[in-house]
C-alpha cells in the first residue's frame, strides 16, 4: 500500500512539473504554441474550482467578489457549469497510459466527484439552481458540459447522482427565459434531457431554437433577440448552444424545420470571421459586454475546430497558433489571478471597472470554452501541424491572399 502512495505521488509530481502553468517560457513561440501550455492553462484556471467542490468546499474557499450582492448566491454554480461546459471535451478522451491520460483521470475523478456534490441537496456545497434568474445560466453551462462530456462524465455516474442532476436541472424550470439568447439555456437543458433519456421538453427547444431563425441577421450571425448587438454572445452562448442542441436532435432523429446542417453552414462563416479578428499580435477587438470572458469569446472558432468543421480556406494549424497567442497574451499578464489562484476580473490582468454589475468571480470561468480544441488528441492535425500564420497576419505581411466574402444562404 505504501509503495502505491509513493508511486502516485512520484507519477503526481511529474505530471506537476509536465503541465506547470508557471514554466512555460516568455520568449520561446513554441513553448505556448503546444497542447501542453493549453493543457497547463486550463488545470491552472480549473483546479481551484473542481477541487474546492469536491472537497465541498467551494462555498468556503472562493472568493465572491462583485458589484451586486444579490448575486452572492448564484456564483458558485457559474463557477462549476462554465468550467464544466470548457473542460469536458477534454476529460471525455478518456484514460490512458500517457502522462496526459493519468492527468484526465485524475481531473475525471474530480470532476465527477464535484457534480455529486453540487446536486447533493444535504452537501455544504449543494448549488442554487433555481433562486433568482441566473441559475438558468449556468445549469445550462452544466447541461451543455454533460453533453460534451457525456461517456466520462454522465455515463458512469450512479443512479441516485443522475436522479440528483436531473432533479436539479429541471427545478430551473421555474425560471423564465427573456427573449434574447436566454432561451437557449432552456432549451439546452431539455437537449441533455432528451438525449439521456429524462423527459425533456422538445416545445422549449423548437420556441428557442424558432426565434433565433427567425432574429437570423445574415452573413453567419444572430441577434440577442431582434435586435443586434456588437458583442460576443454569437460565440459565448448562441450559435455554440446551437450547434449543441441540434446535434441532440439530429442524433435522435428529432429533427425539425430547424437543422443541424443550416446551424452549422452559418457557424462556419462566424468561426471565419472570429478567425479574421484575431490581430497578428494576438490581440482582439474589445467590443460588447461581457470581455472579461476573456478568450471564452472565441468559443465557437474552438468548437468548429474540435468538430473539424473549419472552412476549407482555414487550416487547423492556424487556428491554433492563432488562439495560443490570444490565451498566451491574455494569461501573462500580471494580476490574472489572486494570490490564491482564482481569476481576477480583466480582459488583461485585474481590471474591474471592465466587469458589468451581473458579473461576478464565478463568472469569469467561461474563458475555459476558448480551449475546447484540447478535447482532439494529441496526434490531431490541430496539435501536430507545424505553427502556421493565420489569416490577419498573413495580410499584414503582405501575403496576398484571396478576397473574404459574404455568406449568402440559397433561397
Amino acid at each position: 500500500m505504501r509503495r502505491k502512495i509513493v508511486s502516485n505521488a512520484i507519477i503526481s509530481s511529474a505530471l506537476v512539473l509536465l503541465f506547470n502553468f508557471s514554466a512555460f517560457s516568455q520568449q520561446n513561440v513554441e513553448k505556448y504554441d503546444s497542447r501542453e501550455y493549453w493543457i497547463a492553462t486550463m488545470i491552472k484556471i480549473a483546479d481551484p474550482v473542481l477541487k474546492n467542490l469536491s472537497q465541498e468546499q467551494l462555498r468556503a474557499k472562493m472568493p465572491v467578489i462583485n458589484k451586486d450582492s444579490n448575486r452572492v448566491r448564484v456564483a458558485h454554480l457559474e463557477a462549476f457549469g462554465r468550467t464544466l461546459a470548457g473542460i469536458a471535451p477534454w476529460l471525455e478522451l478518456g484514460v490512458d497510459n500517457t502522462a496526459e491520460g493519468k492527468l484526465r483521470e485524475k481531473y475525471i475523478q474530480l470532476t465527477r466527484k464535484a457534480l455529486t456534490v453540487a446536486v447533493d441537496p444535504s452537501s455544504p456545497d449543494f448549488l442554487n439552481f433555481n433562486k433568482q434568474q441566473q441559475p438558468l445560466v449556468d445549469a445550462a453551462f452544466m447541461a451543455q458540459g454533460l453533453l460534451r462530456g457525456y461517456t466520462q462524465l454522465w455515463e458512469p455516474l450512479d443512479n441516485a447522482t443522475k436522479a440528483n442532476i436531473v432533479n436539479a436541472l429541471k427545478s430551473s424550470r421555474v425560471i423564465k427565459p427573456g427573449e434574447n439568447n436566454w432561451l437557449l439555456f432552456s432549451a439546452i437543458i431539455e437537449a441533455f434531457l432528451i438525449k439521456s433519456g429524462n423527459g425533456g421538453d422538445v416545445h422549449r427547444i423548437v420556441y428557442a431554437l424558432q426565434k433565433h431563425m427567425d432574429w437570423y441577421k445574415g452573413d453567419g450571425a444572430y441577434g440577442d433577440g431582434e435586435e443586434f448587438h456588437w458583442d460576443y454572445y454569437n460565440s459565448f452562448v448562441i450559435q455554440p448552444m446551437m450547434l449543441d442542441i441540434t446535434r441532440v436532435l439530429s442524433e435522435k432523429k428529432m429533427d425539425t424545420v430547424i437543422s443541424y446542417q443550416k446551424v452549422l453552414n452559418r457557424a462556419q462563416r462566424y468561426a471565419a470571421v472570429q478567425e479574421r479578428l484575431i490581430s497578428p499580435e494576438g490581440t482582439y477587438p474589445p467590443i460588447g459586454r461581457s470581455m472579461i470572458y476573456r478568450f471564452g469569446a472565441f468559443q465557437l472558432l474552438s468548437q468548429i475546430a474540435l468538430q473539424k468543421n473549419l472552412p476549407a480556406e482555414i487550416s487547423p494549424a492556424q487556428v491554433r497558433s492563432a488562439l495560443s497567442l490570444v490565451v498566451y497574451r491574455t494569461m501573462k499578464a500580471p494580476n490574472t489571478f489572486d494570490s490564491k489562484g482564482w481569476l481576477n476580473m480583466g480582459v488583461i490582468g485585474s481590471q474591474p471597472s471592465m466587469a458589468e454589475n451581473y458579473i461576478t468571480t464565478g463568472s469569469l470561468y467561461l474563458c475555459t470554452v476558448g480551449l475546447l480544441p484540447l478535447g482532439l488528441p494529441a496526434n490531431d492535425p490541430f496539435w501536430t501541424g507545424k505553427a502556421e500564420d493565420w489569416t490577419s497576419k498573413k495580410i499584414w505581411k503582405g501575403i496576398d491572399l484571396p478576397a473574404d466574402h459574404a455568406y449568402k444562404e440559397s433561397k
